[in-house]
């Protein structure tokens, strides 16, 4: 197989994150490609062979899958945020479970694996979309959304995204014209120059409460006046919710992440309050809060279930975030300590335990890697939901360590948590219930949850 070649077949089965497997040259050979469907003929082409492996990309759709419909999104095929919205939603729990499966099949017996557990909600189920300010094509009009598919340079505007409400789509499409009128520039990622850069928006589900966040430049002539009139344009928009605040964020980085080196607040507050399980979250615009509230709450009641009874018992929520699922715990825990790399969720976390009442959390600031050294007390559970790149090999021997008799591991990556639990494993801890929650429909991602139990009497780092 070479380089260039272009060939024909069908799309075997489509592995974690979007690979898909093309059988070609009579099922002799693979391909790995991109945004593929079982099933699916397509033709490709080779553009990469390396030890025997080969990727190439699909060209052209010869046939669809059986399993495939019409997505209810204009921009799909386009958009680069949604890879599944063209399967019924059925197949696309099952296509997320068997990846799952398949990843975990060496570390999870599969009589312990329990499925996976569907969103309430499988469209507008985002509290918190990132938007890029760009063009469609070089020296194209301004236009305000998501990377186009395969493509760094180019954005869609996304004014029809499913994954969002009515409200969202609003907020893109006046943003979007009031600076397309204003002849503003967007910033160019290439040259680095330029003004807008990001609209990020956040909205409660239970309060129905709004922020938008303008991320730009930290100069422009008339910014001032050109903010006032964004921020009277907004105001205007008839929305189902309410704003209860519109920001303006300053970010010079070169990188393409919205980041904060300074917000000010055009109108209302900096915050709002969202609700989950009973309890009530302060949220800003850069907090860290699952996107889909409603799963995220089938995600924590089934971390409630597999947990148990934690009455008396020491609980350590390392990755702790804004302290949602450690005052999930706390309800029902005589302590929870949280570890947190992020200060300011820190902040919030410390701020959202006051708010409910909780007074048997502590919370840490810094990395986990460092701060366990400095937990004096015997944790009797840990609660570990990482990031995508999981928990350093360092920081989970440390964890370890520690002899707690159960660890609760929540993962957004299961690449990360198959790594993980063959470390955990080999340490004495053995999986006694798994499962996975589709917190992220129309899209490849999805959130794994396994409870281990400590089995081994005697452990050593």
């Amino acid at each position: 197989m070479k380089k260039g070649t272009i060939y024909e077949g069908i799309v075997r089965c489509v592995k974690f994150p979007n690979k898909g497997v093309v059988s070609v040259e009579n099922g002799e050979q693979e391909v790995s490609v991109k945004y593929a469907i079982p099933g699916q003929k397509v033709k490709i082409l080779v553009n990469k062979v390396r030890k025997g492996k080969a990727e190439g990309r699909i060209l052209e759709v010869l046939e669809a899958s059986p399993e495939e419909m019409k997505s209810p999104c204009p921009h799909f095929g386009m958009c680069g945020g949604c890879a599944y919205q063209s399967l019924p939603y059925e197949k696309q729990l099952e296509l997320k479970e068997n990846q799952v499966r398949d990843l975990l099949k060496d570390r999870i017996p599969d009589e312990i694996f329990e499925g996976i557990k569907e969103s309430p909600v499988r469209e507008a189920y985002r509290n918190k979309m990132e938007f890029t300010f760009g063009d469609e094509y070089k020296d194209g009009p301004l236009a305000l959304g998501m990377h186009k598919r395969g493509n760094f340079h180019d954005i869609v505007t996304v004014s029809g995204c499913r994954i969002v409400d009515e409200d969202f789509r609003k907020i893109l499409d006046c943003t979007l014209a009031f600076f397309a009128k204003q002849e503003v520039p967007f910033y160019h990622r290439m040259h680095h120059e330029g003004y807008l850069r990001h609209l990020l928006v956040r909205k409660a589900v239970k309060t129905g409460e709004i922020l938008a966040d303008l991320i730009t430049t930290s100069s422009y002539i008339g910014e001032e006046t050109l903010l006032e009139g964004w921020k009277k344009a907004l105001l205007n928009l008839p929305l189902k919710g309410t704003f209860a605040g519109i920001l303006h964020t300053r970010n010079d980085s070169l990188a393409d992440a919205v980041k904060d080196e300074g917000t000010t607040t055009l109108y209302g507050e900096n915050y709002f309050y969202e609700e989950l399980l009973g309890l009530k979250f302060k949220i800003t615009p850069f907090s860290f809060f699952q996107t889909n509230s409603l799963g995220a709450e089938v995600l924590y009641e089934t971390a409630r279930d597999y947990i148990g009874d934690t009455k008396n018992k020491v609980v350590f929520d390392l990755y702790s975030g804004t302290g949602t699922i450690a005052q999930i715990a706390a309800s029902v825990a005589k302590k929870v300590v949280g570890v947190e790399i992020v200060k300011e969720a820190v902040e919030a976390a410390r701020e959202n335990a006051a708010l409910n009442k909780l007074d048997n959390c502590n919370f840490w600031a810094g990395d986990v890697l460092k701060v366990v050294d400095e937990l004096n007390e015997v944790p009797d559970l840990i609660i570990l939901d990482p990031p995508r790149d999981g928990v350093h090999p360092k920081a989970l021997e440390k964890i370890i360590g520690f002899g707690a008799e159960k660890i609760l591991y929540i993962s957004c990556k299961p690449t990360s948590l198959a790594r993980d639990l063959e470390l955990l494993k080999g340490r004495g801890y053995v999986p006694e219930r798994a499962g996975c929650v589709d917190l992220f429909p129309g899209t490849v991602h999805v959130e794994s949850i396994v409870l281990l139990k400590r089995r081994w009497e005697n452990q050593s780092i």
